[in-house]
């Protein structure tokens, strides 16, 4: 009986060593099943883990140094009546570069700033341009970027009244141009007859413009965007959307409809940064096969060098139109024609650091569109700069 009843007792043990192992053992299943679901959920997408898309921390602290010198060199070069080299655009270039930089300055935090706008607002006309004597759009467009970043609600009207300006210029019906006319749609200079300056519109002064609308909050179904697009279109190697019988079919894009400043109708860099900018600005989705095809064109003609298709010609208009294009079009990584994928803020960044010279500006040697004045340069490297840089 002893006997008997000592082996029941220790089956009963073992059974309740079985029981507890067994709760231990699926406690422990289910404890690995559980950080094996936070570490798939801590796990970056892919293409956030990339070492494509990070931005060092020496290199965010590097460029951000880069900037500061840079309107650190611009400060000096005001002039007494508050202008940058007495132009009304470069004035608004420099103004936006300070309110758009890492450090956010607003209109009150310099007299440098301050100054600036006040001159920006000496410039506006009674028909609502801001302007001195040429130029107009160009310079209204860059004007109101700059009034817009002020946030300073007393400058409404006169954006107000600037955007109806700018609209005023866009060759349509009321200018006699009909949908057919390759013109239609496209804003150029804005300058009276016998300025001396071309009528014709064109994608770079078209490119200001929109930018200036959409920055100003014009509504998205205005006819100006629809008629603009229209002109993109015809700016654009593309058959399949551009009427125009001289098109190509490489996705690039020239100046006009008329003319690319590469020869004939050869597509080329800035002019391609500027079409998907205008695309984009004129509420054209990035997954558009228009914009994909300039997309295309991009990452096979991908370079910090040189504006392809132009060489030095233009350059810091193109790394400043490059930065704004790619920045709104959102995809960190542009991959090459050799299928290398590259980081291009970071590329962008550490080739305008090495071109920056010791006393912070920068300066293109080629002097043309203005880019041997380390004003213009300089401003166009701090915006390109500040357009992703990673607050």
């Amino acid at each position: 009986m002893g006997m008997e009843y000592q082996n029941s007792r220790d089956k009963v043990v073992d059974m309740r060593k079985i029981i507890v192992f067994e709760k231990l053992l699926m406690s422990l299943i289910l404890l690995l099943a559980f950080a094996g679901t936070l570490v798939y959920a801590a796990t970056p997408a892919k293409t956030d883990s990339s070492p494509a898309t990070v931005i060092d921390k020496n290199l965010k602290a590097n460029i951000r140094k880069s900037i500061d010198r840079g309107l650190t060199w611009l400060q000096a070069q005001q002039e007494k009546n508050g202008s940058y080299a007495n132009h009304v655009g470069i004035t608004g270039l420099v103004a936006t570069a300070y309110m758009r930089s890492p450090r956010h300055y607003g209109e009150k935090d310099s007299k440098f700033i301050e100054s600036a706008i006040k001159y920006i607002l000496s410039m506006v006309k009674p028909d609502g341009g801001i302007y001195d004597k040429d130029m107009p759009n160009y310079n209204t467009s860059i004007s109101i970027m700059a009034l817009v970043e002020t946030k300073n609600p007393a400058y409404n009207n006169i954006i107000k009244n600037a955007q109806k300006y700018i609209m005023g210029l866009q060759f349509d019906e009321s200018d006699g141009y009909t949908t057919d006319d390759k013109m239609y749609g496209g804003i150029g200079y804005g300058n009276p007859l016998g300025s001396g300056s071309d009528l014709r519109p064109d994608l770079s002064n078209l490119k200001y413009s929109l930018e200036a609308l959409k920055a100003s909050g014009v509504p998205k179904d205005s006819e100006v965007w629809k008629k603009a697009i229209k002109f993109i279109e015809r700016c654009q190697n593309r058959s399949e959307s551009n009427d125009q019988s001289w098109s190509g079919n490489d996705g690039g894009f020239i100046y006009s409809p008329s003319e690319s400043k590469a020869g004939k109708t050869k597509s080329y860099g800035s002019m391609t940064y500027a079409g998907i900018l205008s695309f984009i600005y004129a509420h054209v989705d990035k997954k558009d096969q228009r914009v994909q095809d300039a997309v295309k064109w991009i990452n096979a003609n991908y370079t910090l060098d040189e504006n392809p298709g132009m060489d030095q010609e233009g350059l810091y208009y193109y790394y400043h139109t490059m930065a704004k294009a790619l920045d709104a079009y959102g995809d960190p990584v542009i991959t090459d024609s050799k299928g290398v994928q590259h980081n291009w803020y970071a590329d962008l960044a550490n080739k305008l650091m090495k071109l920056q010279k010791p006393d912070g500006s920068w300066a293109n040697e080629a002097d043309r569109w203005m880019e041997a004045m380390p004003i213009l340069t300089t401003s166009y490297a701090v915006l390109a700069l500040s357009a992703s840089y990673p607050d």
